[in-house]
């Protein structure tokens, strides 16, 4: 299966928290259940939502039919996200019929963005939480019981959420999220975040590396460190009197243990730097790949989406990081049919991805959010069909490089982190390059959680195929 990512694909991804039940003797005050939809990180917010429900004598459990409360996290950035939430609480509203105690809550940045929409014309709804107001869900819920609407979308200019230790939820055991920062400073035109989760914080250095060295003991052998804009990290430690940068805090991290793998997610082009790019280079354990997105290939464009970079400057960038770390794979984001994107704007997007040979792309056509800059200053005038079709061209074009770019992996030998067992068959092993690619291979006496150097003997559009040579 081809390794793509469109606007449908990337925003029905969806998670729901499941814990083992507690026995009879001990039950717990009642059971919830969370689906969690859109990004990386209202993945990770749920892990801290169940670790505050868990703290307060609630259970988790993987059958919503069975849950007394019901959560869904929410993402507010395309329309068609929103859309798939409101269709998931018209069929929770049936269960909710037959189950009348049951509670159901909308948590998230579409919480935030809809709180009075939800309160007045979703019936189903009695919860209403945004991002910064996790911690007071358990009175939250004792107020829903008495049969009131309960809603707290307060932003913080400084929650993060630091001292909470998240449940993993349907954790592999090998990979795990870790929030470094919260909200964002960026006032990108077509975006919703600066609204739906406040103003940039970054979470205290020392907590971050005491929640990684605990994974690691636990047996978890890569993190994924997470924020809007992770390269804009800032955090005074008034101790040392020293600033933690990005590539300080990436460093430190990596120092846990050479057998600790570190991902980071997202960063923004005008903030990425060189210091972070010699720490990559500079530790084995740090991967070599990164998502960085574009959005657009025109500089014009570019100037109305406030995205402070040229094509040209962009470009560069890239040039940059393989001049520094030449195996490094870079993803990106891409927009298709923003206002009053023309012709030849569209064909400068597909230049640049001609040029930049992406290994992964997440492409989607504008979807105009209300309360944007882009909203209020301009009009969505490309109309739909033309979207759609330059969103297709420019998936045909992807589709070409990605190949290319798993071909060029057959022959080598790449060390792979030993994620799972394969989808397709028991007797087969998956886990990741250190450029993130999916690699498939026969189990023989490997064990998840392993580390193994595999040879890559074929390759499809989106896994590649190999042959262990070793474990480690």
């Amino acid at each position: 299966m081809l390794n793509i990512a469109t606007k449908e694909h990337d925003e029905a991804r969806q998670g729901e928290a499941f814990a083992p039940f507690a026995s009879d003797s001990n039950p717990y005050k009642k059971y919830f259940y969370i689906e969690s939809y859109g990004c990386a990180m209202n993945f990770a917010d749920s892990e801290v939502v169940a670790s505050i429900l868990m703290d307060n004598g609630f259970g988790a459990t993987n059958n919503y039919k069975q849950a007394d409360l019901i959560f869904i996290n929410t993402c507010s950035i395309r329309e068609k996200a929103e859309t798939t939430v409101r269709k998931r609480l018209t069929e929770f509203r049936q269960i909710k019929k037959e189950k009348p105690g049951m509670l159901v809550g909308v948590l998230g940045c579409m919480a935030e963005r809809l709180k009075a929409q939800f309160l007045e014309e979703e019936k189903l709804v009695d919860m209403v939480v945004g991002p910064d107001a996790y911690r007071t869900l358990p009175g939250l819920i004792e107020e829903a019981e008495t049969g009131q609407k309960a809603v707290n979308v307060l932003l913080s200019r400084d929650e993060t959420y630091a001292d909470i230790a998240p449940i993993r939820l349907n954790s592999n055991g090998v990979t795990a999220f870790v929030s470094i920062m919260r909200g964002c400073n960026n006032m990108c035109s077509f975006c919703v975040v600066p609204f739906t989760r406040g103003r940039e914080r970054s979470r205290d250095a020392a907590s971050i590396i005491s929640e990684c060295k605990t994974l690691f003991d636990e047996g978890y052998r890569e993190v994924t460190l997470l924020g809007q804009n992770v390269d804009s990290y800032h955090w005074v430690d008034e101790q040392k009197e020293v600033v933690v940068t990005f590539a300080m805090l990436m460093e430190q991290v990596a120092l846990i243990s050479p057998l600790l793998r570190v991902r980071f997610s997202t960063s923004h082009p005008k903030d990425i730097t060189d210091d972070v790019l010699h720490t990559i280079a500079k530790y084995e354990n740090i991967c070599n790949y990164i998502h960085l997105p574009v959005q657009s290939g025109s500089t014009r464009v570019l100037q109305m989406m406030n995205r402070t970079y040229s094509r040209e400057w962009y470009i560069a960038k890239v040039n940059r990081i393989r001049e520094l770390i030449p195996d490094c794979g870079i993803s990106t984001d891409m927009i298709t049919g923003f206002c009053t994107e023309t012709e030849e704007d569209h064909q400068e997007s597909l230049s640049l991805m001609e040029y930049c040979k992406y290994d992964l792309a997440y492409m989607y056509f504008y979807s105009e959010r209300p309360g944007t800059l882009a909203a209020r200053r301009f009009e969505d005038d490309v109309p739909l069909e033309v979207k759609k079709r330059r969103l297709q061209e420019m998936v045909d074009l992807y589709r070409g490089h990605s190949l290319l770019a798993m071909q060029k992996e057959v022959g080598k030998t790449r060390k792979v982190l030993i994620e799972g067992f394969s989808k397709k068959s028991e007797n087969d092993l998956y886990g990741r390059t250190d450029q993130n690619k999916v690699v498939v291979f026969a189990k023989g006496n490997l064990k998840v959680g392993e580390y193994a150097e595999v040879f890559i003997s074929s390759c499809t559009a989106g896994t590649l195929l190999g042959k262990v040579i070793t474990n480690q």
